[in-house]
């Protein structure tokens, strides 16, 4: 049996509740206030010494610690907690919302267990006021601002436009680079590649970001070099796109083809770059062999290119500045490398070498979980049956299928089982056609023993068919041909290739 509710007992637990609320909000108003009052007399009380960081200097330039500190100050959480602060957007990406201090507003901060303050004026254009406890100013200032250099710095990093720089060519006065935003959406989470390769790599680009101390202690200028090589679609690009996007710095991509028609030269392409990028020659065998469009193919032009891209690489010209990032693609396989140079190879031009392989099982899951959002399938172990069985795509294939399949899943992946199919069948019907072509030249006109292509070999052989010629002249004996006696030889003891 359900018991009416007494309309006055439940408009008195109602007022009841309301007088605790307010009488809780009451306190917590009092509390916000004593706190205001007790910071007022600590001002009061304590001794403060007051600096002055103007926007712009005497020669009505910007000073570069007022835009770092300003950016620092926008950072501070209390900022958010201010009785009052200015608001405004960026303008490059959507709720890209940031705070600032206006003209009397002011935001708190502590280091090394000192408490300082940040307040805005505004006389001559702007300027921020920091405030420091007299006896704390000379174990703290200096650390202090070093703090915020380097936190603006950070904060720089993650917020600058990363931008893409051509080569546009010519001798003369113009500019050497046109650029445009790069808004390339890949990221080092994004890149198929190993896991492992993929940690081992993000830990040494965050090294080197923070190794400015370090390379100088050594004596060494400030840069790392990478060389990418993999058969073409196999992510080189992309994943250089994902290195910038996660150092936050501009690509300056070197075309080499535009080198010879131009008049330009690697060199003076290398002093009109800035610091924090990524300087990216892409196809470096290809140059150094001549193959690019207008490059003579003489020893003499081989030597001049490698002498120039050495220079380009290490030489003196290279200390012109700091915190570049070098990377050098070329197109070859797991063995592309060893048509270069030794001298192009060696640590301090070349320092960490990637190999891009074709796309295997690892790589087919990451590519689904991108492009078809799948952690798992059905058809996984006929995938990774199919890969075991030897054949192959690139990533860039795969993610192609995927792309025109994205509506369904399981027609995606079965479209790359049936892709991998086809693949593995012409490679074996590739590798049959060069075995078939290469038996029909290793063997002789009338049939003879195979040999292969070994010039030494068949000198070997020439020599004892001399010698048994010569015997068989002096001795007067029967002796079978030598076309008898390959045609006498077992099939099982022909050589293979």
């Amino acid at each position: 049996m359900i018991i009416p509710a007494n309309p006055f007992s439940v408009v008195l637990a109602a007022v009841c509740g309301l007088a605790v609320l307010r009488t809780i909000l009451s306190a917590r108003a009092l509390l916000y206030h004593l706190g205001r009052w007790w910071r007022w007399v600590d001002e009061r009380v304590q001794v403060y010494q007051y600096f002055e960081i103007p926007r712009y200097n005497e020669s009505s330039q910007e000073n570069p610690l007022y835009r770092k500190a300003a950016a620092y100050v926008a950072s501070l959480p209390s900022l958010e907690d201010a009785a009052a602060a200015t608001l405004s957007s960026s303008g490059r990406k959507p709720n890209d919302f940031l705070l600032h201090l206006g003209p009397g507003q002011s935001a708190h901060d502590s280091f090394l267990g000192a408490r300082v303050s940040w307040s805005s004026r505004s006389p001559g254009g702007g300027c921020l006021v920091l405030r420091v406890r007299r006896q704390d100013r000379t174990r703290v200032l200096r650390p202090y601002l070093q703090h915020v250099e380097s936190v603006a710095d950070e904060i720089d990093l993650r917020r600058r436009e990363v931008r893409l720089f051509t080569n546009a060519g010519g001798g003369g006065e113009g500019p050497r680079w046109r650029s445009v935003p790069f808004t390339h959406p890949s990221t080092l989470d994004t890149v198929a590649m190993d896991p492992d390769l993929k940690t081992r790599v993000r830990a040494d680009l965050e090294a080197f970001l923070k190794g400015r101390a370090y390379y100088h202690r050594l004596g060494r200028v400030w840069r790392r070099s990478y060389l990418l090589y993999g058969p073409p679609g196999t992510g080189k690009s992309t994943f250089v796109a994902a290195m910038a996007k996660f150092l936050g710095y501009d690509i300056y991509d070197v075309n080499l083809s535009r080198l010879a028609a131009d008049g330009a030269d690697l060199l003076s392409l290398l002093l009109h770059t800035t610091p924090r990028s990524v300087i990216l020659v892409e196809d470096l065998d290809r140059y150094l062999s001549g193959k690019e469009s207008g490059s003579s193919s003489s020893s003499s032009a081989a030597a001049a290119r490698l002498t120039e891209m050495l220079s380009f690489m290490d030489g003196v010209f290279s200390c012109c500045g700091e915190e570049r990032v070098m990377v050098f693609t070329m197109s070859g396989g797991e063995g592309g490398k060893e048509g270069l140079d030794p001298a192009v190879l060696r640590p301090g031009r070349l320092d960490v070498h990637i190999h891009f392989p074709m796309c295997d099982f690892s790589a087919f899951k990451t590519l689904a979980s991108s492009y078809l959002g799948l952690k798992d399938h059905k058809l996984y172990p006929q995938v990774e049956e199919v890969f075991q069985n030897g054949a192959q795509l690139s990533p860039a294939e795969v993610s192609e299928i995927m792309i025109a399949n994205r509506g369904s899943p399981t027609r995606a992946i079965k479209s790359v089982i049936s892709a991998l199919q086809q693949s593995g069948r012409k490679l074996s019907e590739s590798r049959s056609g060069r075995r078939t072509e290469e038996t029909g030249s290793e063997w002789s006109g009338g049939g003879g023993l195979g040999f292969g292509r070994d010039s030494t070999t068949m000198r070997e052989f020439r020599k004892l068919y001399g010698f048994i010629k010569m015997r068989s002249g002096s001795k007067k004996e029967g002796v079978m041909p030598v076309e008898a006696a390959a045609a006498a030889t077992p099939p099982d003891k022909e050589y293979s290739h």
